[in-house]
């Protein structure tokens, strides 16, 4: 087996009380003494502060945005300096490589890409770009939740006025601080690469003040999983189209059959004929009767007993107070249709329920 990588702070978590588990590679804390619980409240009310420096940091030269356009259907040439993009890299059969974050800065594109896929993403930039750079001597945290404003505001007050996806460039300590106002928890927040020689100081920093808390990756999960974003590996995959996975939200209009540069990236046909006529499966939320979870993997069927699909993510939603799911099913299955789960030998019935199960708090 191989050796777990360390984050850059692994010894801040372990003297907070962090339990360690392994996560694409990487020894990440999946919890604290307070437990996902309780950490998943705490985000939801406070402020939460996550370790993600696990994620791929990548910089490209600003005049290699066309040739990064040929691999998403997104607009990158149309980004404003200073604001970021939800995109993902697509295959030729239209399934996904990854999602991940794409802003334009001053300087260049900056890209944050997904732990489990950073050596594949890393190969498919390097073979279609050129002045690609890993940055290897930065952390990434984040700052999650209601109070997360207020919070990282006193330690740079020019913060408070970033908008949802927002980026900038703001220096703290001498050390300059790489921020975007964005998350994966349904919640307010921001994401902050800094150099991993700050990184110790400033997140203890952030720990010092009462309404901040370390939140582990258990409750990562179950916060994403509240606000219906998926997860590569589990509701994202190579066997995944975008539209099946319900992001055809992010395909920019320009890149649309019909748009100013339509087209143009691997699978873009596949893509846009499922766009036109509905793709064979789509994602749902379900809502379990009982108390058992749903995990990913679960199999699924008809009342009659037809096989229609599987779980992606499942688990218990704190915030909501039961079980919850996020599934892929046959698309001709009828929203009203009662779904039954093989659970341990058994098949326990789910209601289909409109996503996201918990309305995100983003600051517009």
């Amino acid at each position: 087996m191989a050796e777990l990588t360390q984050l850059p702070l692994h010894d801040l978590h372990a003297e907070l009380g962090g339990k360690f588990v392994p996560f694409a590679g990487f020894n990440m804390p999946v919890q604290y003494p307070a437990g996902v619980m309780a950490e998943h409240i705490w985000c939801r009310e406070k402020a939460g502060l996550f370790d993600v420096s696990h994620m791929g940091q990548v910089t490209l030269p600003l005049d290699q945005d066309t040739a990064l356009e040929s691999l998403v259907p997104v607009d990158v040439l149309g980004l404003a300096p200073g604001r970021q993009r939800y995109g993902f890299f697509t295959t030729d059969a239209g399934g996904l490589i990854d999602d991940l974050m794409i802003a334009r800065r001053a300087t260049d594109l900056f890209l944050v890409v997904n732990a489990s896929r950073k050596a594949e993403d890393l190969a498919h930039l390097r073979a279609h770009l050129s002045g690609v750079a890993e940055i290897d001597d930065r952390a990434l945290l984040a700052l999650q939740g209601p109070l997360a404003e207020m919070a990282f505001s006193r330690l740079i007050p020019a913060t408070a006025a970033m908008r949802f996806m927002d980026v900038a460039t703001h220096h703290w300590q001498g050390h300059a601080l790489w921020i975007s106002r964005s998350g994966y928890t349904g919640e307010d927040g921001f994401e902050i690469s800094v150099p991993v020689m700050a990184a110790d100081a400033f997140a203890r920093a952030l720990l010092a003040m009462d309404e901040v808390a370390p939140i582990g990756l258990g409750a990562r999960d179950s916060l994403r999983l509240e606000a219906g974003l998926p997860l590569y590996g589990q509701d994202l995959s190579d066997q995944i189209s975008p539209i099946e996975a319900g992001q055809a939200w992010a395909i920019s209009k320009s890149r649309r059959p019909g748009g100013v540069r339509a087209g143009g990236y691997p699978g873009a046909a596949v893509i846009a004929a499922q766009l036109a006529d509905g793709a064979p499966r789509k994602r749902v939320g379900l809502i379990p009767e009982g108390r058992a979870p749903m995990r990913a993997g679960v199999e699924l069927f008809s009342a009659e007993g037809t096989a229609i699909g599987m779980v992606t993510s499942g688990g218990f939603g704190p915030t909501v107070g039961h079980p919850i799911a996020i599934a892929l099913i046959d698309a001709a299955t009828p929203p009203e249709a009662i779904i039954m789960a093989e659970v341990r030998g058994k098949r326990l019935p789910a209601k289909q329920a409109a996503l996201p199960f918990y309305r995100p708090n983003y600051k517009r």
